[in-house]
């Protein structure tokens, strides 16, 4: 059972870079593990360190002004290879929702398969999000997974946006897919002995 999702709200780390791609969030070197520990450690390993291993101050993780759960992230996140260790990364930082007005697709299900919720919404909604964390980094956004909302506290402009339904009610109740599965474990045993 995974930590159920609701209502999240929370200041934001913006990163306003459009096209990140999925080899700028995991460099391919870190792929070696399939244990998901520790990849958190090396999210966004080459933005963040300098080769000597030594913090880039010049990166927004690094920089303690910006904090939360929420990464605020230009448009096409995720794109490239498919590589799940991207959203394992992610997730293993400790970011639980990511905002952008576009998603690669094969991202956008590897992080909702990782319990973090990519909430897509429009380009001008973006760009104020972004002049609202410039302004004041202790800008708020609420993420309301039942109400399907987002909200930028520091405006009080609100955006619905989608997700897939099964995806929600999974979120909603920390289930993965075999959690789900398993919720039905008798119904599947008791049809299976009826059907041999």
């Amino acid at each position: 059972m995974k930590q159920k999702f609701n209502i999240i709200t929370s200041t934001c780390v913006p990163l306003p870079l459009e096209n990140v791609d999925t080899d700028q969030i995991i460099p391919a070197r870190f792929l070696k593990s399939t244990d998901k520990d520790g990849f958190g450690d090396n999210l966004f390993r080459d933005w963040r360190y300098n080769e000597d291993g030594s913090p880039r101050e010049d990166f927004v993780l690094n920089n303690p002004v910006y904090g939360g759960v929420i990464l605020v992230a230009g448009k096409n996140f995720g794109c490239g290879s498919s590589r799940e260790h991207a959203a394992w990364a992610i997730a293993g930082y400790g970011f639980r929702v990511v905002v952008s007005s576009f998603f690669a697709d094969i991202h956008k299900n590897n992080e909702l398969n990782n319990f973090v919720l990519p909430v897509v919404v429009s380009e001008a909604f973006l760009a104020e999000l972004f002049d609202s964390i410039a302004s004041d980094p202790k800008t708020e956004v609420e993420v309301d997974l039942p109400g399907q909302t987002i909200t930028n506290k520091a405006t009080g402009r609100s955006e619905r946006f989608e997700i897939n339904g099964y995806k929600k009610h999974c979120l909603m109740n920390g289930l993965d897919d075999i959690d789900y599965l398993l919720q039905d474990k008798a119904k599947i045993e008791e049809w299976e002995r009826r059907n041999k």
